[in-house]
This record gives structure tokens, C-alpha cells and sequence, in this order.
């Protein structure tokens, strides 16, 4: 099934090209929605920080091929097998955008409550200038940007249910992205955020 629309409208461009976003990309949002939510091997984590383990505050499952293996925070990832609904989408971003993504980064966020704090997408094993492609589904959630080094939120971009953020090479040597709690919301996140591994 394609789940990319064939022709992606042109982007809106944020912080001077840093991301593309293009709010309607994904053809049934509500199907895939449900079927990650049913399919994927969601996890409990935990990452180190600062000399102590904690709960990861949302669920998490890591698809790559194998050998592919992904480290953040002190934590390992275990990859898990790819679903087909993944693969697909995983070849025909890489077909839209002309990426080489073998990996995906899937995170539930089951409520508001659950959140992903200040970081930047840089670690060794996607080199030194990564794109990173990331699919929202479900609840629209805010990601918040900051310049590196800065403690002022720069910005919060509404993700909307179905879009697309493209993020470019170089946006991770120049901003931190979060996503903040927020309450009052009951309805569950998915975000997939498509890496290659180098």
C-alpha cells in the first residue's frame, strides 16, 4: 500500500531552510496511525543521564537493517524487525527525497504527560551532517526549537496528524528540538523519525 502521497506539494520552509514541512504528506493517516499502534513492538526504556537511570516518559521501538545498531543517553537500542507498513514508507521517502533512510526511530507518546526533552540529533553513527525525516500521527503536538548553546526557546511548530518534517542537513549542528508536555491531552502521538545509518 503507498502511504507517501506520489507527489509531495512544495514545502513550507523553516528556520532559513534548516526544515521542510509539508503538513499533508501521508495518504491515510488514520490507517497507519492504528496499525502502528497495534504492530509495533512498543518498549519501556530507560537512558542515563548525568550518572542516573531513568524512565524513558513515552514508548519506544527501533527498526534498522540489521546490523544496524543506534546508542543515545546511554542506552542501546534493539532493533527490531521492520513491519511492512515501515518498509514502505521508509522506500518511498527515500524515493520523494532522495535519502538512503535503513532505520526508523519510532516513539509513542500516550498522552501529554509523556514528552522528549532538549536534544539534537548528532550522534556517530548518522555522520556528521544527518537528514532526518520525521512523520507525525495522531495528536498534534508542539516542537520546540532552540539555537545550540542558547537556553531561550526559539519557536514551537503545531505537528499536524499526517505531516511531514523534513529535517536538512546541518540543522543538527545548529538547533536543539523538543517536545514539550502538554496537557489536556488524551489522544496518543506517533512519531517515526527516519535516519540512515552510516
Amino acid at each position: 500500500m503507498k502511504w507517501l502521497r506520489a507527489t509531495l506539494p512544495a514545502p513550507e520552509p523553516l528556520l532559513e531552510g534548516d526544515m521542510l514541512l509539508y503538513p499533508d504528506a501521508i495518504l491515510e493517516p488514520e490507517l497507519l496511525y492504528q496499525n502502528l499502534q497495534s504492530k509495533v513492538s512498543w518498549q519501556s526504556g530507560e537512558i542515563r543521564l548525568y550518572g542516573k537511570t531513568h524512565r524513558i516518559p513515552r514508548l519506544q521501538c527501533w527498526m534498522a537493517d540489521a546490523p544496524e545498531q543506534y546508542q543515545y543517553s546511554g542506552q542501546s537500542l534493539t532493533n527490531t524487525d521492520w513491519i511492512d507498513e515501515l518498509t514502505d514508507l521508509r522506500d518511498e521517502l527515500n524515493q520523494a527525497l532522495g535519502t538512503a533512510f535503513n532505520s526508523v526511530l519510532c516513539n509513542l507518546y500516550r498522552t501529554g504527560e509523556d514528552n522528549m526533552g532538549w536534544h539534537s540529533d548528532d550522534e556517530p553513527e548518522l555522520g556528521p551532517s544527518p537528514v532526518i525525516a520525521s512523520v507525525t500521527l495522531g495528536a498534534t503536538r508542539g516542537f520546540a526549537v532552540r539555537q545550540r548553546g542558547a537556553t531561550k526557546q526559539h519557536g514551537v511548530l503545531p505537528l499536524p496528524h499526517g505531516s511531514l518534517l523534513v529535517m536538512q542537513s546541518g540543522m543538527q549542528t545548529r538547533w536543539q528540538h523538543s517536545l514539550p508536555k502538554r496537557k489536556g491531552i488524551d489522544l496518543a502521538r506517533i512519531n517515526l523519525t527516519f535516519r540512515e545509518i552510516v
